[in-house]
């Protein structure tokens, strides 16, 4: 497992286990969805809707077997038993509905998330992105650069885009032409300028983030669970933005981001290779001679297989500032990186640091002294049991911040990814998450293509 805190036809695609309370089936109304990342492993869950009765109802059913002696809840508890049982067998997923598409992409929704697909060449890819999310993009870089710029520019008392100019012209020399090719496109069709295309694309330069992981005897099936945290800057409302993008690069590995409308890069990512990352931010800021933090774990979705090799193009690529990233893989290979333009350092699971809590077992730990105290504290606690859901739990605050913005939880070896954005005055540790599977995604786009 690996987590990571932030301070920078019927086409199935998620597979939540769904569970019907006793009131839907008696009284009129949508029927609220219990979201249940292991439900054959069972456990508390995580519900979307209903009240303290309904759940209790349905808990009953599920754990002991009984129902309520009142011969209406009694009928609606039984259904709700044969419900449940039909539900963790056929494992029942929501359909993933088709919004909108244009000639290199697609636009879909399904659990109250949108997901956007795009393919082919840099050009197409971008210009599709920029067709099927572009109010969202100009709305997001609008806020990026002229309202959270301003704050920075107020407490700074540096001029924002005169930083920005600076980050751009320094690293433009390290950025491959596929990713400014992209970004120039979708601005365009965005109705975006290419330079604020270009400087909202850039702007993760300027934050940072934090991280852990656990495989092995640490998890309840040894195998790698990979969950991020992020955290930043949740007032601003990134998150009516949020999405999960699907990159198909002509000539490159197919991959996926938890990200938002109009941002071509990445910092919460899985490819269809079985590999996953994350990063967290560190110091550094102004060593801007190097490839952007969020271009380079894009290029190493594209590029790399396997942690090795994507450690191989971390040391080789001239990087910026301070990060630590966590890598993991489906043959259970998983490291943390620390990262520096001049140097980088591996942090081997199990390992332990001065500057860290004790560090278990198949374990890789990097967080800030507080919130890494409380990761490790629940990892014990947890050691040997920790699945999806479980995971879901340890990194509920404090590990997460009030200003945590969305949170993954990655399965590399099956390809599947929990997650949950931030509501708009809500923590997203706080809100119910979602499941969907990049396999899946990626069957979806192409039979929208016959």
């Amino acid at each position: 497992m690996t987590t990571f805190h932030d301070s920078a036809g019927d086409w199935s695609v998620f597979r939540p286990r769904r569970v019907f309370c006793g009131k839907a089936l008696t009284e009129k109304g949508t029927c609220p969805l219990l979201q249940h990342p292991s439900a054959p492993r069972g456990g508390q869950s995580h519900f979307r809707g209903g009240d303290a009765s309904c759940r209790n109802n349905v808990l009953r059913a599920a754990k002991i077997g009984t129902v309520p002696c009142n011969p209406r809840v009694r009928l609606a508890g039984c259904l709700t038993a044969l419900l449940l049982l039909a539900t963790v067998a056929t494992a029942a997923e929501p359909a993933l509905e088709l919004v909108a598409q244009v000639p290199n992409g697609v636009l879909a929704k399904s659990q109250g998330k949108q997901f956007l697909i795009v393919a082919g060449t840099p050009e197409q890819m971008g210009t599709a992105h920029g067709q099927l999310v572009g109010e969202q993009a100009r709305k997001l870089t609008e806020r990026v650069l002229y309202v959270i710029g301003a704050g920075e520019s107020i407490e700074s008392g540096k001029w924002f885009m005169e930083r920005m100019a600076e980050i751009e012209r320094r690293t433009t020399p390290f950025i491959p032409e596929r990713f400014f090719k992209e970004c120039d496109a979708l601005s365009a069709a965005a109705g975006v300028s290419q330079r604020d295309g270009r400087y909202a694309n850039l702007f993760p330069e300027r934050f940072h983030c934090t991280g852990i992981a656990v495989r092995g005897k640490a998890t309840s099936d040894g195998r790698v669970l990979h969950a991020r945290v992020l955290d930043y800057i949740r007032d601003f409302n990134l998150q009516a933005g949020a999405a999960v993008i699907v990159f198909m690069p002509d000539g490159y590995n197919t991959w996926m981001s938890l990200s938002y409308a109009g941002f071509v890069g990445t910092v919460t990512a899985m490819n269809d290779k079985h590999l996953a990352v994350g990063e967290m931010g560190g110091r550094g800021e102004g060593q801007w001679d190097g490839m952007p933090m969020s271009l380079l774990l894009r290029d190493v979705m594209e590029r790399a297989s396997t942690v090795d090799e994507a450690v191989k193009i971390i040391r080789e690529t001239p990087r910026t500032c301070e990060y630590y990233y966590v890598l993991s893989d489906k043959s259970r290979a998983m490291v943390g990186l620390h990262c520096t333009p001049g140097e980088v350092e591996l942090l081997e699971p199990g390992k332990q640091h001065p500057q860290l809590p004790f560090v278990p077992e198949d374990t890789v730990l990097i967080s800030g002294p507080d919130r890494a105290k409380v990761a490790s504290e629940r990892i014990q606690q947890y050691y040997g049991k920790i699945d999806p859901e479980t995971m879901i739990e340890i990194i509920k605050r404090p590990v997460a911040m009030a200003s945590n913005l969305h949170n993954a939880v990655f399965s590399p070896e099956t390809l599947d990814m929990w997650f949950a954005d931030a509501g708009r005055y809500t923590p997203a540790c706080n809100e119910p998450y979602a499941r969907c599977n990049l396999g899946e995604l990626v069957e979806f786009y192409r039979q929208t293509r016959k």
